[in-house]
């Protein structure tokens, strides 16, 4: 089996923001395109097409209708997850070959999949589902964090991040060293009260995810009336329905 490294030199990774991810999509697509052609290409889909399509996806994002409570009411949280590039590995360790493995550098966990022999064991043993096996190639495959952008000295500083990052319209993804507790994402998990996915389970991952802010409870009085006075001379009535349309 595969051992970890005692410690490493950076923990990189990506902090994500529940609070203002908008569930586009746009994360995963452009990781998508960006590792079809980079170091961990082909991403093959194997049924692209049709109500159950196929294919290796490095980021999903999952949707979930979170329950009201009496303090605030019902919402809708989009949850991206991809490999989480944890401390105390499980998919490295169990691999019989040294095909997965984490680097002592940057903390990031890769496939060798020249060594990979497709036995699956590693996604077996990842508790987040962060594996995806191609049929295809026969090899598993996983997140790079974009190891071919984040040290590609060909590309602006401001570009070196993971493509996942560089396209979030929202701005609910960053990247940074957090095992630096004076880099930004350290500072923002910390202000944030950040939290590791599944912490119970003991893998230490590196990405954390920021929770949802509170919401204003609707049901609260509000000082604004709750339908502003007709002023004379727009009494018509199709005036009037579009007036309750765009203030509902």
């Amino acid at each position: 089996m595969t051992t970890l490294p005692a410690s490493t030199n950076k923990k990189l990774g990506l902090v994500i923001d529940l609070d203002i991810c908008v569930g586009c999509h746009a994360c995963a697509v452009n990781c998508k395109e960006w590792n079809s052609g980079g170091h961990a290409a082909p991403l093959t889909d194997m049924v692209p097409y049709g109500p159950k399509p196929i294919g290796v996806w490095f980021n999903r994002i999952h949707t979930y209708e979170v329950g009201a409570n009496e303090n605030e009411p019902s919402r809708t949280v989009h949850f991206p997850k991809s490999c989480l590039h944890c401390e105390d590995a499980a998919c490295v360790t169990v691999c019989p070959t040294g095909a997965s493995f984490k680097r002592v550098e940057d903390g990031i966990v890769l496939v060798h999949e020249d060594k990979c022999i497709g036995c699956k064991l590693c996604s077996w043993a990842c508790p987040y589902g962060a594996r995806e096996y191609d049929a295809e190639e026969g090899v598993m495959k996983k997140c790079t964090l974009c190891i071919d952008r984040i040290y590609n000295e060909n590309m602006e500083e401001v570009d070196r991040v993971p493509a996942c990052v560089s396209t979030c319209p929202a701005g609910a993804r960053h990247y940074g060293d957090l095992g630096d507790p004076n880099s930004a994402v350290s500072k923002l998990v910390v202000e944030r009260t950040g939290f590791d996915l599944m912490a119970e389970m003991g893998y230490k991952p590196t990405n954390k995810y920021l929770p949802p802010r509170p919401r204003r409870n609707t049901a609260e009085k509000s000082d604004m009336p709750a339908e502003l006075p007709v002023t004379p001379g727009t009494e018509n009535p199709i005036l009037r329905w579009i007036d309750k349309a765009l203030t509902r």
